[in-house]
């Protein structure tokens, strides 16, 4: 789950990092500074996804990354497409570490046998 979580989580950070580059052309130095706290904020994260809270921040830093479509409009289709892809990794890891769980119980008590 943490390595699909961090993928998305650093995909984010070049996307928004691309996305500051759009801004800079016609956006204000506030919007510009906010976007690269956030593409750093995204480039850190995966270091906590060890805690439920690092899962949480994650969840929460998609919220300002479909809103930077103040700032760049394109950001409006880029943002829900990663915030979906953050939450397949939720789902799909969750899905995963159970199978993983499921084995590795099945191969502990065909060890014991």
């Amino acid at each position: 789950m943490r390595v699909l979580g961090s993928a998305v989580l650093v995909m984010e950070f070049f996307v928004m990092g691309f996305a500051v580059l759009l801004a800079k052309d016609n956006g204000e130095p506030s919007s510009i500074i906010a976007g690269l706290m956030l593409a750093l904020l995204f480039l850190l994260t995966p270091g906590i996804l060890k805690k439920k809270s690092g899962w949480i921040f994650g969840s929460l830093l998609q919220i300002p990354m479909i809103a930077y479509a103040v700032v760049v409009p394109s950001m409006a289709i880029v943002g829900p497409i990663f915030a979906g892809l953050w939450v397949a990794a939720i789902v799909i890891g969750r899905k995963g570490e159970a199978i993983r769980a499921k084995l590795l119980a099945e191969s502990g008590g065909a060890q014991e046998s």
